[in-house]
């Protein structure tokens, strides 16, 4: 055999991607505007995209929800938010948290059903869902004041994302797109909750 035929017999044969077998819109959605479609660590690169994006979200939000803000040195906690000893909870994350989810269900379901797979990485909403869960315990304005603890909700959100402790791995046996959604959603739940105990913590 040459050349040619050694590799295309026994070579590593390249698969296309999967994705370009569902419509562009499902793509942008599913890949979280493309950020899934990392050919290396595409679940870290879309949660990344996610913190990354949580800032100018929380700026936008606290400027409409208290314009009083950006024009004032005092740290305050908007009025929508609940606080009580320690332990914060901010809405506005947690809505955008439960909106992916739902969003995304008929989008990732669609996305396998067209391209054949089972929760494949280049799927990375899952991850977007559960970053702003975990931000769902911080207060805007730190945020904005500590954009550090964008990093901190991250890394938690790996970490409980890659091991699936407590019930995680079960969340994927879900049918389905559910299956996909629930865990990141649960492993949010978790890196949020590991955070409002560091908050309590260090207000004690």
């Amino acid at each position: 055999m040459n050349k040619e035929e050694l590799k295309e017999k026994y070579g590593k044969k390249r698969v296309p991607h999967e994705w370009r077998k569902t419509d562009w819109f499902t793509t942008l959605v599913v890949t979280f505007f493309g950020s899934g479609m990392s050919p290396k660590a595409p679940g870290t690169m879309g949660s990344l995209a996610a913190a990354v994006v949580a800032y100018p979200m929380a700026l936008v939000i606290l400027l409409l929800s208290d314009p009083s803000w950006s024009r004032t040195t005092e740290w305050s906690i908007p009025c929508f938010s609940f606080y009580w000893d320690g332990f914060f909870i901010e809405p506005f994350f947690i809505n955008a948290a439960l909106f992916v989810f739902f969003a995304a269900i008929p989008f990732v379901k669609k996305a396998m059903k067209d391209t054949g797979t089972e929760d494949p990485g280049w799927i990375v909403i899952d991850e977007v869902c559960g970053i702003f869960m975990a931000l769902a315990f911080v207060p805007l304005e730190f945020i904005i004041a500590q954009p550090w603890i964008l990093a901190v909700a991250f890394g938690l959100f790996r970490f409980f994302d890659i091991l699936k402790p407590l019930g995680i791995h079960k969340m994927e046996k879900l049918p389905g797109a559910w299956g996909v959604m629930a865990d990141d959603l649960l492993g949010g739940l978790y890196a949020g909750i590991v955070i409002a105990i560091g908050f309590i913590i260090a207000i004690k």
